[in-house]
């Protein structure tokens, strides 16, 4: 028989390790179950979860060339999760334009043509301005002048 990645395969428990569990199946073949594939949780002792002679499930999460079979328990016992809708793909040779803040709508000239560089870095420049007062405005508020003093009373 033949083994395959995705089988669901039963077998009997022959060795514990730190690492893992090693599994002789039906047709003689070991695998071994690694500790993080034993169970969903965290598992600090695989012996409190799987014991020598125990009869177990597992499915082959990978078979190398070599023969080293990978099972897992933790795997058999998931359940599919639900696949959410997907948004459809963009080709990839195709891209967004690039984002770029034309100012508002109200500092336009009034004949509907855009703004020139200068009159757009003078709005920037402005609500740069605003906006660095009211920090400082806030951080300051929140200094306070007249309360606790780290450095103690001068």
């Amino acid at each position: 028989m033949q083994i395959e990645e995705g089988a669901i395969v039963s077998g009997k428990v022959t060795g514990l390790t730190d690492f893992g569990a090693f599994i002789e199946m039906e047709d003689g073949k070991t695998g071994m179950i690694h500790i993080s594939e034993v169970a969903a949780n965290y598992v600090k002792d695989i012996r409190e979860h799987i014991s020598v002679g125990q009869e177990v499930k597992a499915k082959v999460i990978s078979v190398t060339p070599d023969g080293k079979i990978s099972l897992s328990i933790k795997k058999l016992n998931e359940q599919p999760k639900e696949q959410r809708p997907q948004r459809p793909q963009k080709p990839k040779g195709e891209r967004r334009a690039p984002q770029v803040w034309n100012g508002q709508k109200s500092s336009a000239p009034a004949d509907g043509a855009k703004p020139s560089f200068e009159d757009m870095m003078a709005r920037f420049k402005q609500v740069s301005d605003e906006k660095m007062t009211d920090l400082k405005r806030a951080s300051d508020s929140k200094r306070g002048g007249g309360g606790y003093n780290r450095r103690g009373a001068k």
